[in-house]
């Protein structure tokens, strides 16, 4: 099992930016895919990105294409989100999680089983 933590949530405004963190520890990254979701009150958790350590991806969901980069950083060991054009819709949890899904289920948050407590990300106007 592999123990996850979300950092570099905050408070933004419209248009800004914001880079989360996902650092692994009690394993490492290798063999999984990472992804990215997030959940707002009231709806369910979806999916925002994802990227295979080994290689493979990156994945976005529509909604974030074009302003959010999923990468890795080998030297330090994580999973990076950049997001940037930050939008009201964009306020929510953000979850880091790792798995093994097939391509098509990349998106499918029943496919990854360890997950991070997540960081607040809150987009003001």
């Amino acid at each position: 099992q592999v123990q996850l933590a979300e950092s570099g949530g905050g408070p933004v405004q419209a248009g800004g930016s914001l880079r989360l963190s996902c650092a692994a520890s009690g394993g490492t990254f290798s063999g999984y895919a990472i992804g990215w979701f997030r959940q707002a009150p009231g709806k369910e958790r979806e999916f925002v990105a994802a990227i295979r350590w080994s290689g493979g991806g990156p994945y976005y969901a529509d909604s974030v294409k074009g302003r959010f980069t999923i990468s890795k950083d080998r030297a330090k060991g994580t999973v990076d989100l950049q997001m940037d054009t930050l939008q009201f819709a964009d306020t929510a949890v953000y979850y880091c999680a790792v798995g093994r899904p097939i391509v098509s289920a990349v998106s499918d948050p029943r496919m990854y089983y360890d997950w991070g407590p997540g960081t607040q990300v809150t987009v003001s106007s």
